[in-house]
C-alpha cells in the first residue's frame, strides 16, 4: 500500500515543519526536488511557462553549481528556490556534522532558507534545530513520479484527492524523467476542475 496523502497526525508530531497551507485560498503548491538537471528541469519549466504557473524548486547545491544557467532560468521565470542540501544527504545515513555542513552549503548555493530534507528524513531533534534557521517544508501529497512500481493509472486515480492548500511533491531527476510531465498534465486537469492555481511557497 502506497501513501499518497500524508497522515494528519504527523502535523501534530512535528509542528515545527510546514505540511500544508490554508484551505481557504484556491492554491496548491507544486514542488520539485533534486534538480536542476538538463535532462528534465527545462522541460518542466517549459510546461509551467505554458500554463502560466509557478512552483518551488528544492535544489541540490551540487546541481546548482554544475548547471548555473538552468538555476538562473528557474529564478528568472519567477519560481521559488529552496534548499535540498548540497549533497542530497540522507539524515539517517550520515553524521550530524556532515549533514549540517551539507545543509549550510546548500543554503549558500541556493541563497534560500526554505528547506526540504531529502527522502523526507530528519531526526526529531535535528528538525527542531534546523527549524531555528530554516523553514522546513514537507508535503501533503506524494506523486510517486520517481517510483515506477506505482503505475500512472494508479497515480491518476489518486490525484483526485488533491485540494486547496496541498503541497505536492514531484521531482526533476532522472528517475522521474519520463513520468513527471504526464503526471503534471493529470494534476493540471484536476486543478482546472477544482479551480485551483499553482503558487510558489513564500519564505
Amino acid at each position: 500500500m502506497y501513501l499518497f496523502k500524508t497522515p494528519r497526525f504527523l502535523k501534530w508530531v512535528y509542528p515545527e515543519r510546514t505540511w500544508s497551507f490554508s484551505v481557504k485560498e484556491p492554491f496548491v503548491y507544486l514542488t520539485f526536488d533534486d534538480g536542476p538537471i538538463p535532462e528534465v528541469t527545462p522541460k518542466i519549466l517549459d510546461f509551467l511557462k505554458e500554463k502560466q504557473a509557478k512552483a518551488t524548486f528544492f535544489c541540490v547545491g551540487e546541481n546548482v553549481l554544475r548547471y548555473p544557467e538552468i538555476f538562473e532560468r528557474i529564478k528568472r521565470e519567477g519560481h521559488v528556490i529552496g534548499n535540498h542540501t548540497h549533497f542530497h544527504s540522507h539524515a539517517f545515513k550520515t553524521t550530524k556534522e556532515n549533514y549540517s555542513r551539507s545543509l549550510k552549503l546548500g543554503n549558500q548555493a541556493t541563497s534560500s532558507t526554505l528547506f526540504r530534507p531529502p527522502y523526507g528524513r530528519l531526526w526529531p531533534k535535528m528538525g527542531k534545530e534546523i527549524a531555528k534557521t530554516n523553514k522546513i517544508i514537507m508535503w501533503t501529497f506524494l506523486t510517486y513520479d520517481w517510483y515506477h512500481a506505482v503505475s500512472l493509472k494508479t497515480i491518476e486515480k489518486k490525484i483526485n484527492q488533491i485540494k486547496a492548500g496541498d503541497i505536492i511533491v514531484l521531482h526533476d531527476n532522472l528517475k522521474s524523467a519520463h513520468r513527471v510531465l504526464p503526471i503534471l498534465e493529470m494534476l493540471f486537469r484536476e486543478m482546472k476542475q477544482k479551480q485551483l492555481t499553482a503558487k510558489g511557497i513564500e519564505a
